[in-house]
């Protein structure tokens, strides 16, 4: 029914597969991919820090790199517009959706906490959350996750986006019932 936002889900999925930023994101070009895997220096730290980071694909971003093969007039993986009409679409199709869920966030320009919409608050780095939270609720272990996201072990960064969910602090606390 929405032929563009339904080409901007397929991006966003693709990029929760992978978790870099969307700066990477909209380099990313099939050259990138070497042997099931998605190579990239992260353009933020290249200068201080010049890793290289190496993400496994998994089916679902093989397919979608598939499904998306030659679209892309400059030769990426993904036909991107902007990083803002990026960030525009995921709050639409999160409305779309009845995604609405009320979430805490800081104001920016106030400091002061504000309850709002999941959906007016979305963004692209939403999916590299997602992608850095899904593995850490599977794996435990920095060591393995870090050097996949471009974060330092023991990094500040990397323990904001390892969040405990619900379902997580349920069950520890169930475990001393």
């Amino acid at each position: 029914a929405y032929p563009r936002l339904a080409v901007q889900r397929d991006i966003f999925i693709f990029q929760c597969c992978i978790g870099c930023r969307v700066s990477d994101l909209i380099r990313l070009t099939p050259t990138d991919i070497i042997e099931g895997e998605v190579n990239y220096i992260p353009h933020k730290t290249k200068a201080e820090n010049p890793i290289t980071v190496h993400v496994p694909l998994n089916k679902r971003a093989k397919a979608l790199i598939k499904k998306y093969k030659g679209v892309d007039k400059k030769g990426r993986l993904f036909p991107f517009l902007t990083p803002q009409s990026y960030n525009n679409s995921i709050k639409e199709i999160l409305r779309k959706c009845g995604v609405n869920r009320m979430v805490t966030i800081l104001n920016p320009a106030t400091g002061q906490e504000e309850k709002r919409p999941i959906c007016d608050v979305a963004s692209s780095h939403m999916a590299r959350r997602c992608f850095v939270g899904n593995l850490y609720k599977r794996w435990a272990d920095p060591s393995v996750i870090c050097p996949m996201s471009g974060h330092k072990q023991g990094s500040a960064a990397f323990t904001r986006y390892r969040e405990i969910d619900k379902e997580m602090r349920i069950k520890v606390v169930k475990s001393i019932e």
